[in-house]
């Protein structure tokens, strides 16, 4: 700190050493181990290990700990930690929010005169339609430097409980709008980038923080309220085949390869046991297995939903004591605070078990410099927030992921060519609509009419008073709008009224009469329609697809406060759109045949069950996973051989494993090995593909192109996906030129299966590795072990 502060300052540090809480004032940072603080305490602060920024951060805790009273340690046990102003620690407000932007969902964000917004991106669904990881980093880095603004200027906490990398198994979830989309390596490096965007850590050893994110709903969770059932009550019955290869990769990749900081648990039961007290989920795996460096905690009320929802125990303080034993630190809400200390006194839970979790999260804190301050992020403040690089990064990752699913020629527009352009529809002129979940005040609304006017001169027209569309009275109008102007843009979906955390959908259509209004405005329009569908899922407009009154349609998802932008520049051509949908469009059939309560991924022709995802799926589709279409066009060419062999050879006394086959022939002596296994692990290290493939821009327009890699198992393997993406690249290409895109798999991670005993293992075999939506451009991959000695088949 300067050696001299004016008045202000010092009334700010004496009302910090009376609260015990920290205070921001005119550049000058108030830290909990601030020596000024604590010489006004009349606290000598070398005597206190825990301000020694010598030693390590874990050494420092457990000296913090030590010197608090039983009491003092349950205070600290809930998310919002009481503090121990005898020891000048203070307060602190655990629950923020920051999944598409610094969020006031949570209480430990204010927005107010200091910072009255804050940027907000297109929810997560959306940006996820980019399949650009440079994008979701980049957005993570922004959400944290303005993060560290509001913190700076007092308005904003450390700790983040952002990303939700919930894979979207259904598209009926109110929450689906979170989520990354269907796919495991989409949203797992979705979770890796945007969680190192938050964190600025550049790497799983790095060991300070910007912000601390939070790895969440951890796991299996994808129901919130459906048909009278409830996250509360909802047992995920899932097979370990589906854990492993569906629902806990992203997890892992958060925790290992992001280097997530924290894992919050979610509602429901698994197989049985609520999330939050199963010890193999989090003390083995989370923390165990995959190594943790951070905290866990509870999704707001979990503990006290597992005792009076759940009844999965007796007593408020069973319920503490087991979720605590099972590796659960910290508390969302106050149960852990009412009730831990009557369980300690009843023998029910050690003390040392609280010191264990208080070592975890002070030891969080200490990496965000709380206790010594933070001098790479101290210049940060309100004059970091809402600058208009960051707006037009807001507006930017809209562009780049809004997704064109239908055209007919019509698209871009011309100004040229228009005189008046009729926009129509229950978010035509969509401000608060477009940000969605989890959002907090944004700097400011582009509606699409605000981007739209920018164009040309708009009739405009409602057509439904609200998103429930209800009423048809002003249908007529919108229909004459139409009839008189020269093209028609429709901007027709959802809201939080239909979607959102608490509440799933029921079918896929189109709320109340949209259908209606879009049918007859269509067919009474003189020039094109252009059909813009703001859900944060998937919804059946399988009669716009197939109508020849409607010339375009584009998925805009909720594309933020800039959403009206990147709607306008797409649609009159000033960018070419480039997304592409992260997850499957059903016919809504899909919802009235699949129960959104069956856990099961694999599709089951015995009981007439068409799967999940793209993966698994069996049935029609409107658009597939990886659809999207373009201004442009893009010419492939594979430049590695059109084979390759991979031949292992095995060490001696290697196991090879049968696999469970639909033909009863054996592909080879050797079916499979097991991934776990120590000998495979070594293996797996030197089994590297290399795909090359040019891709050239042969159309008239300058765009993007999302290069997909799948892989096809060898047929004949039971329960294997359909195909699976194995990597993906985002490349900007201008007319004529070309690019070679080069994509490094290693065998075991991307050709590697889930057997239905679940384990993983790689099968020998032919496997296909295709570029794109089917086999044009695609080269084979032929797998073989080769034992040193005669396998033994397990």
């Amino acid at each position: 700190m300067p050696g001299i502060m004016n008045w202000k300052c010092w009334v700010c540090v004496i009302a910090a050493v009376i609260a015990a809480t920290v205070f921001r004032c005119e550049g000058d940072e108030i830290y909990v181990c601030d020596p000024m603080k604590f010489e006004m305490m009349g606290k000598d602060i070398k005597q206190f290990a825990f301000c020694d920024s010598s030693l390590g951060f874990e050494e420092r805790a457990i000296d913090l700990v030590s010197r608090m009273t039983l009491q003092e340690k349950v205070g600290q046990m809930g998310s919002t930690s009481t503090g121990v102003p005898r020891l000048g620690l203070p307060k602190y407000e655990w629950w923020s929010e920051g999944l598409h932007g610094v969020s006031n969902t949570g209480p430990g964000i204010v927005f107010d005169q200091r910072v009255p917004g804050a940027t907000s991106f297109p929810l997560v669904i959306l940006s996820a339609a980019s399949f650009n990881e440079t994008l979701w980093r980049v957005m993570g880095e922004i959400v944290s430097t303005e993060a560290r603004g509001m913190h700076n200027s007092g308005t904003a906490g450390l700790t983040y409980w952002s990303p939700n990398i919930n894979l979207l198994r259904d598209p009926r979830w109110g929450r689906a709008q979170e989520t990354p989309g269907e796919d495991p390596l989409v949203v797992s490096r979705y979770a890796v980038n945007y969680v190192r965007g938050l964190q600025d850590t550049s790497s799983s050893s790095s060991n300070m923080l910007k912000v601390a994110s939070c790895c969440k709903h951890y796991t299996a969770y994808d129901l919130d309220a459906w048909k009278g059932i409830d996250r509360l009550h909802f047992d995920a019955e899932v097979t370990q085949q589906d854990m492993l290869d569906t629902f806990q990769p992203p997890f892992e990749a958060c925790v290992t390869q992001g280097a997530g900081s924290c894992a919050m648990c979610s509602f429901n039961k698994i197989n049985g046991i609520p999330s939050c007290a199963d010890p193999q989920l989090l003390k083995n795996t989370v923390r165990g297995e995959w190594n943790l460096n951070g905290y866990i905690v509870a999704d707001c009320d979990s503990i006290q939903v597992l005792f009076q929802s759940q009844m999965y125990v007796k007593t408020p303080e069973d319920a503490v004591a087991y979720v605590l034993r099972s590796g659960l630190d910290l508390d969302c809400e106050h149960f852990y605070t009412d009730y831990l200390l009557p369980a300690v006194v009843k023998g029910k839970v050690k003390e040392s078990d609280i010191d264990r979790a208080l070592v975890y999260t002070y030891t969080t804190l200490m990496r965000l410099g709380f206790f010594d301050g933070s001098k790479e992020y101290a210049s940060l403040g309100a004059k970091d927030v809402c600058t208009p690089e960051h707006q037009e990064l807001a507006v930017e990752a809209a562009r780049q992921s809004i997704v064109l699913l239908k055209n007919d020629g019509s698209l871009p527009l011309s100004t040229s060519k228009i005189t008046t352009l009729a926009v129509i529809g229950p978010h035509a002129n969509a401000t608060q609509a477009m940000i969605g979940n989890y959002a907090g005040v944004p700097c400011k609304y582009t509606s699409p009419i605000d981007g739209l006017e920018k164009y040309t001169k708009i009739d405009y027209k409602l057509g439904c008073y609200d998103v429930a569309c209800g009423d048809t009275s002003l249908i007529p109008s919108a229909v004459e709008a139409s009839r008189k102007a020269d093209t028609t843009v429709l901007v027709v979906g959802y809201n939080l009224t239909f979607e959102a955390e608490g509440h799933d959908r029921e079918d896929l259509l189109l709320p109340g009469q949209q259908q209606q209004l879009v049918a007859q405005v269509a067919f009474a329009s003189k020039g094109p329609v252009i059909l813009v569908v703001m859900t944060g899922s998937a919804v059946d407009i399988s009669f716009a697809q197939k109508s020849g009154n409607i010339s375009g349609i584009l998925w805009v998802g909720y594309p933020g406060q800039g959403g009206g932008d990147a709607i306008a520049q797409l649609i009159f051509g000033t960018h070419s759109p480039g997304g592409r949908l992260p997850m499957t469009w059903y016919p809504n059939q899909y919802a009235e045949i699949v129960n959104m309560t069956d856990m099961h991924m694999r599709a089951n022709l015995a009981t007439q069950y068409p799967g999940r995802t793209y993966r698994f799926y069996t049935g029609d589709t409107l658009y597939p996973f990886g659809y999207g279409l373009s201004y442009t066009s893009f010419q492939y060419t594979i430049k590695s051989q059109s084979s390759q062999f991979l031949k292992v050879h095995l060490p001696k006394n290697q196991k090879c494993y049968s696999l469970f086959e639909s033909s009863e022939q054996p592909v080879s002596n050797c079916p499979s090995i097991r991934l776990e296994d120590k000998s495979s692990k070594n293996l797996c290290k030197d089994l590297e593909i290399q795909i090359q493939v040019e891709i050239k821009n042969s159309g008239t327009r300058d765009g993007s192109e999302v290069v997909l890699l799948y892989v096809v198992p060898p047929s004949g393997r039971v329960g294997a996906p359909v195909k699976q993406l194995i990597s993906f690249q985002r490349v900007f290409l201008t007319v004529g030129s070309s690019e070679v895109v080069v994509m490094k798999i290693n065998a075991c991670d991307s050709l590697g299966l889930v057997d239905n005993a679940g384990y993983k293992i790689l099968p020998a075999g032919t496997h296909t590795l295709m570029i794109g939506q089917d086999s044009t451009n695609s080269i084979s991959v032929n797998a073989t072990f080769l034992p040193t000695s005669p396998p033994t088949v397990v």
